[in-house]
């Protein structure tokens, strides 16, 4: 609006108003013709004000930007406008005076009507400054919230990737091991785990987008897994799933049961005579993975990233806690099921 058109009809709107202004405050002044007269210098001079105006925050927005220096842009602003306004005002009513003798220029009222006219377009000059200071200041806000806001998203977006990319080495370089001792003693089953591990890696790459996912997709997801966990120990690991029909649909991030699982298979025995079993159910709107606790002889406390890791994922997308209870005979993990909406 500063820069269209439109503005010259609200520069002519205002220059009729500061000439009825003036007919108000000194009465018969001036003839019928002559008020005419004063309504188009009034108009005149609004227009060039107001441009004048226009041109100075232009050059100022190159020099002092309202984004890096306000305090010095509102001052220097401040001084340039009305010194302009204030000068051009004078010598316009001057010269108009000289060429129409219109205003009383011997007389004591010259005085009086300078004063008006000055105050009237000085404080014009000044509320259009005000107007343009706090047009500024909402632009150069609204566009920081929004820069602070595309950027954050950035941000979050890249933060979340790379927890996701964390899941991917460690769990592959455990797979190919599997599959590297198979392929010697049972080719029929290296087969059928090549299978599993691809659907396994299908599940990754459709899903390498995706920040959140069903429960049902990562049970699918899952089951593959448990296929390739089960090559790999026989008896020793029992995994029980039981999740709600209704819970189904509900999200969460992907290959988090994945993460849960492996994070129990690491830190406990899983042995013939002490199988490691896990059980994965949905309980409260939360999804509960449990494990009998038996920490192997030589456990060291762990750094807990599979935990972090999820935890971190969660926090992109609800304020519930990732809740961790531990026993002297199990270990519980409850994630969130969060709602489509």
């Amino acid at each position: 609006m500063r820069y269209n058109k439109k503005r010259f009809l609200y520069m002519a709107l205002l220059g009729i108003v500061l000439s009825l202004l003036l007919n108000f405050f000194i009465p018969g002044h001036a003839s019928g013709a002559m008020q005419l007269v004063n309504a188009f210098q009034s108009i005149l001079i609004t227009v060039i004000v107001w441009e004048g105006n226009l041109r100075i925050d232009h050059w100022l927005n190159q020099k002092y930007p309202w984004i890096t220096q306000p305090a010095k842009r509102i001052m220097v602003h401040l001084a340039l406008s009305v010194t302009f306004s204030a000068t051009f005002i004078f010598l316009a009513s001057f010269v108009f005076n000289c060429f129409t003798n219109a205003l009383p220029f011997t007389s004591s009222e010259f005085g009086k009507i300078a004063m008006i006219v000055l105050v009237c377009l000085v404080m014009m000059s000044i509320l259009l400054l005000s107007i343009e200071i706090s047009t500024q200041f909402f632009r150069h806000w609204k566009n920081s919230l929004t820069e602070i806001e595309k950027y954050r998203a950035e941000s979050l977006q890249a933060q979340l990737q790379n927890l996701k990319n964390q899941i991917n080495p460690h769990f592959l370089f455990n797979n190919l091991s599997v599959l590297s001792s198979l392929v010697y003693k049972d080719q029929d089953k290296a087969v059928e785990f090549i299978n599993q591990l691809s659907k396994v890696y299908r599940y990754l790459l459709d899903n390498q987008s995706s920040e959140l996912v069903t429960v049902d997709q990562e049970l699918v997801f899952i089951r593959s897994y448990i296929f390739l966990l089960h090559i790999r120990f026989g008896r020793n690991l029992v995994i029980n799933t039981e999740v709600k029909k209704e819970d189904l649909s509900r999200l969460i991030p992907p290959m988090a049961l994945q993460v849960l699982i492996e994070n129990a298979i690491k830190h406990n025995e899983s042995s013939s005579e002490h199988p490691l079993t896990i059980s994965v159910f949905s309980e409260d709107e939360k999804l509960i993975v449990s494990n009998n606790l038996q920490l192997r002889p030589q456990h060291e406390p762990g750094s807990q990233t599979g935990l972090k890791n999820i935890t971190a994922r969660y926090h992109f997308f609800t304020r519930l806690p990732v809740e961790v209870i531990q026993d002297a005979q199990s270990f519980i993990v409850k994630i969130p099921l969060l709602s489509s909406k």
